[in-house]
């Protein structure tokens, strides 16, 4: 190994290279192109960090002065991208290396003036650094490796056609690095295009994936999601822990509702700035934070200290997606616990997810309000306080605590000052399960009890309604709804039912003028009204006009309908049936000429003769009353038409016609024809 490499893991605290280290960091590999695949929290970065030191470092390990970039490190998300250049920074001080970023969402000007000012190694999200290739901020040419971090993610996240831009703008003779949890096609055809005789690195092993995490499976009724994650979080008291959530809007709901609580919450969502994103890593690694509730961006590449607990507030969509969700715990050695709140309706869900990913998971309850409390107990009874020394203000304050109070106040006190300073924990439904449809039992409806009517004098017609006579009586007459009974609406009246107990109370409420609310008048009845049997409620239809107006029906309204079944058949008597008389012809009827279609010509007479055959009926006579004309007889002269005739011109409703303008001498003067 590099000296200079091995001086960065010794400040570091390293001592043995996780087994992806050692696999890249083979001699045999060290100038061929690498296809990885690891699992999460297994020390992927240092391990690329390692495998690209024998191309960009010189033996002594020593760089020079800096100026174009050696090596790309492509990340999917800034989150993780970030981290990456804060692990290199470390693993490459030693060595002098120079570092920049080109991460969207931060100030392009600032990334273009630190690229100039030279670079050894460039960490990059795929869109801000093909931005900076086609504006002509960094220049490629001396780049001899490229690393893609997280490939399967950028290419889920539609970074492809980035990548094979980037990949295609640096040098050939480049080595490129693939780093990925799973390798799908996708990622193989990437291979292919743009590696040269790749070496296939596999240290992920299913069925011991995350063996420093313990999964379990928290069963919950489906309206206790919420109380099952506060008891969990008050549970663990974990030093950092991530919530996880399918949506932007859940994030901001549980961030909200957990903040009310008196936890130290921050949000992670990809509706938020760079900067906010940025701050609120950074309030979770320095403690000014314990609990991040985020989505899915923070699933992949977040490495947070002491981040000892993952809880699914939803379940994923996917077996992958829950591996890299509970990859954010366990890592470098360290336990985790990753929990699953699982609803009675997602149970099955639950269980195929834990079966895709090939996990184990532990399926019980979440914690009860009075495990809750003896953990807190346990807590305070192993505190490190107690063995601590103290100085002598704090014991002076204490003789003076004794003095005044007993030693049993004190302590009472003090376990109620520490155990008010968290959340209360939350009691949950002992009802989980979700009884099938057909198992579920009908429920007892519960008798009334005596009671008293009242009459109202507003009915349907004055638009009464239930849910607003509701709230009126119980203000007026100082009850609640449990004391009001059946409501009977009528078209000009309404019921209401109140319980015997509450109608002393009730009247005196009221007061002697028996006035409500938009000058309503009650009154009591002697007993319950005689209501028939409702029927169907009128609609707008009913109103408009009398049933016999509409259909001719002579009927009186309320009668009962017709049916047609009470219409005796009608009987079919032939003799009853007159036959009909043969048509009488005329002499001057003639053999039916074949017809023709309309406006056809006949053939060899003059068109007079085809027009005329329309104006006769079959009797002969003509359609315009006038007799017929003769055979070879000459069809009555055209009247002619005269300009000055206004008889048939057209006049507008409301006055005479207008005489037109410019049609000769006069304004009743023909149309010319022809020439002008």
């Amino acid at each position: 190994m590099i000296p200079t490499l091995a001086q960065a893991l010794q400040d570091q605290g390293y001592t043995d290279l996780t087994p992806v280290q050692e696999a890249v960091t083979d001699d045999a590999l060290s100038n061929r192109d690498l296809l990885v695949s690891a699992q999460t929290g297994s020390g992927k970065t240092v391990g690329f960090g390692l495998a690209i030191g024998p191309t960009i470092l010189p033996e002594d390990g020593q760089l020079d002065q800096a100026g174009a970039p050696l090596a790309l490190i492509i990340a999917p998300t800034r989150e993780l991208a970030m981290q990456v250049k804060r692990e290199l920074t470390w693993l490459y001080r030693p060595a002098g290396a120079h570092l920049a970023s080109c991460v969207g969402g931060m100030d392009y000007r600032d990334e273009r003036r630190s690229l100039e000012r030279g670079a050894h190694i460039v960490v990059a999200t795929p869109g801000r650094l093909r931005d900076h290739i086609m504006r002509g901020s960094i220049d490629l040419s001396g780049v001899r490796a490229v690393v893609l971090d997280e490939a399967d993610e950028m290419l889920d996240l539609g970074f492809r056609e980035d990548l094979e831009f980037i990949l295609e703008a640096a040098p050939e003779t480049r080595r490129t690095l693939l780093f990925s949890a799973t390798v799908p096609p996708m990622i193989a055809t990437l291979a292919k295009s743009y590696q040269k005789d790749a070496a296939r690195v596999v240290t992920t092993s299913r069925e011991s994936q995350h063996a420093d995490i313990e999964y379990r499976a928290l069963r919950v009724a489906n309206h206790d999601i919420d109380a099952a994650i506060i008891n969990t979080l008050r549970f663990y008291d974990a030093p950092n822990a991530i919530v996880f959530a399918n949506t932007r809007a859940m994030v901001t709901r549980l961030t909200t509702r957990l903040s009310n609580r008196g936890f130290a919450v921050v949000a992670l969502s990809g509706e938020l700035t760079q900067s906010e994103r940025s701050n609120a890593l950074q309030a979770m690694r320095d403690g000014r934070a314990k609990v991040c509730v985020a989505t899915d961006v923070a699933a992949r590449g977040i490495d947070l200290p002491n981040l000892d607990l993952v809880i699914h507030a939803e379940l994923p969509t996917n077996a992958e997606t829950l591996l890299h969700r509970s990859g954010r715990t366990g890592r470098a050695g360290r336990k985790g616990i990753s929990a699953m709140v699982v609803p009675a309706k997602m149970r099955k869900r639950a269980e195929n997810l834990l079966k895709w990913g090939k996990l184990t998971a532990t399926w019980t309850v979440p914690p009860t309000a009075e495990e809750i409390t003896a953990k807190d107990e346990d807590r305070l009874l192993n505190d490190p306080v107690w063995t601590e020394s103290f100085t002598e203000a704090e014991t002076g304050f204490a003789a003076k605590l004794l003095e005044r109070y007993a030693p049993e106040t004190i302590a009472a006190a003090y376990l109620r000052l520490y155990t008010g300073a968290a959340s209360a924990p939350e009691e949950l439904s002992a009802d989980i399960e979700t009884q099938p449809a057909k198992e579920r039992k009908t429920r007892d409806v519960q008798t009334f009890g005596p009671s008293r009517w009242f009459r109202i004098d507003i009915g349907r017609e004055g638009k009464a309604e239930a849910r607003w006579l509701l709230p009126m009586l119980c203000k007026a007459g100082g009850i609640t709804k449990k004391e009001i009974g059946a409501i009977r609406i009528q078209p000009n009246e309404t019921f209401v039912e109140i319980s015997e107990p509450a109608v002393p109370g009730f009247l005196r409420s009221i007061g002697p003028a028996m006035s409500l609310e938009n000058q309503a008048k009650l009154s009591e009845l002697d007993g319950p009204p005689q209501l028939g049997a409702r029927g169907p409620r009128k609609t707008k239809r009913d109103y408009d006009q009398p049933r016999e107006a509409r259909s001719g029906d002579t009927r009186k309204q309320g009668d009962a309908p017709r049916k047609r079944a009470d219409t005796p058949p009608r009987q079919h008597d032939p003799e009853a049936v007159k036959p009909r008389k043969p048509r009488q012809k005329s002499q001057g009827d003639k053999p039916a000429a074949p017809s023709k279609k309309p406006y056809e010509k006949a053939k060899g007479k003059p068109r007079h003769e085809s027009k005329d055959r329309d104006f006769k009926s079959k009797s002969g006579q003509r359609k315009d009353g006038k007799p017929p004309r003769k055979e070879g007889g000459k069809p009555p002269a055209a009247a002619k038409g005269n300009a000055k005739d206004t008889s048939k011109r057209f006049t507008p409703p409301g006055g005479k016609a207008k005489p037109r303008k410019g049609l000769g001498k006069g304004g009743n003067a023909a149309p010319r024809r022809g020439r002008s």
